[in-house]
């Protein structure tokens, strides 16, 4: 994934700082940099210095920078036309463009031989637009999109509308990014975050961002600052390759645990009660390990199970309980997902990759 963070130059952010946020996000294997010129009060001459060191620590960091043109930041950076060719110099790989491009500028921006792409923005964009870029030969390999941040209350979007879009972008081929909270607004104008969902104002960035993969977003941004070292780390390891839940052990059994830490595929023959591993079985069998019972309890939504040897037919099946299920002597509970983590089991649709951080 290619996941990153947010700088607004011109927010009285100290200009190491910004370094530094670069520097760490590098480290933790972060590739991109969201940078917004917004219609906040600012100057070109303000922040012309500082905006040329971001530039410059972006490259000799090897992250991608994206940058936020509107009207207003084209005014604020005295540029007549939009040149891929200066943007290529000035070491910026991505345009993210406003609502006022047409489909005719967007098209022949994305046909640039410089390598620029272009990000549309993925909250607006619709159907007619899509199939106007289509007639106008847009280069779809150059184009992207990207959900905007929100950083006022009861302004983010709805999961269903988030979904909507996206799904309508993927449809087209086109990758779609979006942004989660910090927790850290120390230079925010506003303190209630900038997320794209709405519901995820609060949330950590580390369960915001795996429900955002979860729906089906392709790269995520801390859309806060500064970052919080464990955000960094999160994001930086954030992968869409499964549906990743957080839980908490149950049990120091070596062999059970090493067992359940592992991508799981979900059985196409859905469980009413349960989300059955496919694989999980046979890697049991493939060990020739016989397991007994421990620790078989009730299991309450979010349990994670594998049946042991008075399940024989059934041992080393791993499972996440949809529902609440009494105890079983043919069942151990070696993990609970953690309770605010529980909705996600419902993206692990039917042939879905999913996996476990745990945590004692």
């Amino acid at each position: 994934m290619e996941n990153g963070i947010s700088l607004y130059p011109g927010r009285n952010m100290p200009g190491e700082q910004n370094l530094a946020i670069i520097e760490k996000a590098a480290a933790c294997g972060l590739r991109r940099l969201f940078l917004s010129l917004s219609e906040y009060p600012t100057e070109l001459g303000n922040i012309k210095d500082e905006l040329s060191a971001i530039l410059k620590a972006a490259r000799q960091n090897d992250m991608e920078v994206v940058a936020n043109v509107t009207p207003d930041a084209q005014k604020k950076l005295e540029l007549t036309e939009l040149s891929p060719s200066l943007f290529r110099i000035w070491g910026i790989k991505t345009l993210r463009l406003a609502d006022n491009f047409s489909p005719e500028e967007i098209a022949s921006l994305s046909q640039n031989r410089q390598g620029i792409r272009v990000a549309l923005n993925a909250s607006t964009i619709t159907s007619r637009i899509i199939t106007a870029l289509v007639e106008l030969k847009a280069n779809f390999r150059q184009i992207e999109a990207l959900h905007n941040t929100y950083p006022r209350c009861h302004t983010g979007l709805s999961e269903d509308f988030l979904v909507r879009k996206t799904m309508l972008l993927h449809k087209a081929g086109i990758r779609v990014g979006a942004f989660v909270a910090g927790a850290n607004r120390t230079h925010n104008y506003f303190q209630a975050g900038c997320p794209t969902l709405e519901n995820h104002r609060e949330e950590s960035a580390s369960l915001a961002a795996r429900h955002l993969v979860a729906l089906g977003i392709d790269s995520v941004f801390i859309g806060d600052l500064p970052p919080l070292p464990e955000e960094l780390t999160a994001i930086g390891q954030l992968s869409d390759k499964a549906v990743t839940l957080q839980a908490k052990w149950l049990t120091d059994n070596h062999t059970m645990r090493q067992h359940v830490q592992r991508v799981f595929t979900a059985r196409q023959d859905v469980a009413q009660d349960a989300v059955r591993a496919l694989e999980a079985q046979a890697l049991w069998k493939r060990g020739g390990l016989y397991l007994a019972p421990e620790n078989t309890v009730s299991r309450p939504i979010g349990a994670i199970t594998i049946d042991n040897e008075r399940n024989l037919p059934y041992m080393g099946e791993v499972q996440i309980c949809r529902t609440g299920l009494p105890a079983d002597s043919g069942v151990n509970v070696v993990a609970q997902i953690d309770p605010r983590e529980l909705n996600l089991i419902e993206y692990i649709s039917p042939g879905r990759k999913f996996n476990f951080i745990f945590h004692d």
